[in-house]
């Protein structure tokens, strides 16, 4: 072998695969319905799609308090971890928040950093805010605002 073996570059780019056939319809259709019925329409859309993380995130807006909203972000952070290994992600690289299918997962980080701050988790606070500058090094947290569509 002659010449240099190149090794450098960009770390390479990962995007979540497109949600499951009928999963954002089924999302808009609960967020049509008053706050107040929203939840339990929600938990019906986790039901039929339970590998999608945009719809943990989603049921996560619903949850009664900080516990039960925690326990929702840190499903759909599994799951997305679940589904981003299923794309071919290894651990590293980034996963950009301009790539709208990885939007869920990645208010699924950012609503478990800011849970475990709610309820005192604060190590996990610290290692969810270096795992999004790490995943999206123009990540501000700005991005994610409203209630999750």
């Amino acid at each position: 072998m002659t010449g240099p073996v190149g090794i450098g570059g960009a770390p390479p780019e990962s995007e979540l695969g497109r949600p499951p056939v009928g999963a954002e319809e089924a999302l808009a259709g609960a967020y049509l319905l008053p706050e107040d019925e929203r939840g339990e329409v929600l938990a019906e859309v986790v039901r039929r799609y339970p590998q999608w993380p945009t719809a943990w995130a989603a049921l996560a807006t619903s949850a009664s308090g900080d516990v039960e909203a925690y326990a929702y972000y840190r499903v759909g952070y599994h799951r997305g971890l679940d589904a981003l290994r299923k794309a071919g992600w290894r651990g590293s690289g980034y996963v950009r928040w301009s790539r709208p299918a990885n939007r869920g997962f990645l208010r699924c980080v950012e609503g478990l950093r800011r849970t475990a701050h709610a309820i005192g988790e604060l190590d996990e606070e610290e290692r969810c805010a270096l795992f999004l500058r790490q995943l999206d090094p123009t990540w501000s947290g700005a991005e994610v605002t409203g209630d999750d569509r």
